[in-house]
C-alpha cells in the first residue's frame, strides 16, 4: 500500500512539475514572439513618422521658401536629422534581422524599449509640425483672401 500511494504522490509531483515548465517554457516563447512582432511594429511606426515628417516639412518649406529651386532656412538641417533617424532605424532593422532571433529577452526587450523611446520623442515634433502647418495654412489663407 505505502509503494502504492508513494508512486502514485510522484507522478501527481512529476505532472505537476512538468506541467510548472511547460507553462514557463510556453510563456517564455509567447514573450519572445511578442517582443518580436513588437519590434516589426514599432520600426514600421517609427518609419512611417519619419517619412511623414518629412513629407510635411517638404511641403512646409515648399510654401514658405521665397524661391523654389533654394533651400529654405533650415530645410537641410530638418532634411538630414530626418535622413539620420531613417538611417539609424535601417541599423535598427538590420540588427532585428540579422541579430534578434538569436538575441536574448533582455536585448529585445532594450531594443523595443529604444523604438519606443524614439517614437516617443518624435510624437511631439510631429505634433508642434502640425501646429506650426495650420498656422501657415491659416496666414496662406489669410494673405489670399486680403489679395482678393
Amino acid at each position: 500500500m505505502f509503494s502504492f500511494v508513494y508512486y502514485a504522490l510522484s507522478a501527481v509531483v512529476a505532472l505537476a512539475v512538468a506541467g510548472c515548465a511547460w507553462a514557463f517554457v510556453h510563456q517564455r516563447r509567447r514573450r519572445r514572439r511578442g517582443a518580436l512582432q513588437d519590434l516589426h511594429d514599432h520600426a514600421d511606426r517609427l518609419e512611417a513618422d519619419l517619412k511623414d515628417c518629412r513629407e510635411r516639412l517638404q511641403r512646409a518649406h515648399a510654401v514658405m521658401s521665397p524661391h523654389p529651386e533654394l533651400p529654405a532656412a533650415g530645410e537641410v538641417e530638418a532634411r538630414q536629422a530626418v535622413d539620420s533617424g531613417l538611417k539609424a532605424l535601417l541599423g535598427q532593422r538590420l540588427w532585428i534581422r540579422d541579430q534578434a532571433p538569436a538575441a536574448s529577452q533582455r536585448e529585445l526587450d532594450r531594443a523595443v524599449d529604444a523604438l519606443l523611446h524614439a517614437r516617443h520623442q518624435i510624437e511631439p515634433r510631429l505634433r508642434a509640425l502640425d501646429d506650426a502647418q495650420a498656422a501657415l495654412d491659416t496666414a496662406v489663407r489669410e494673405h489670399i483672401h486680403k489679395g482678393f
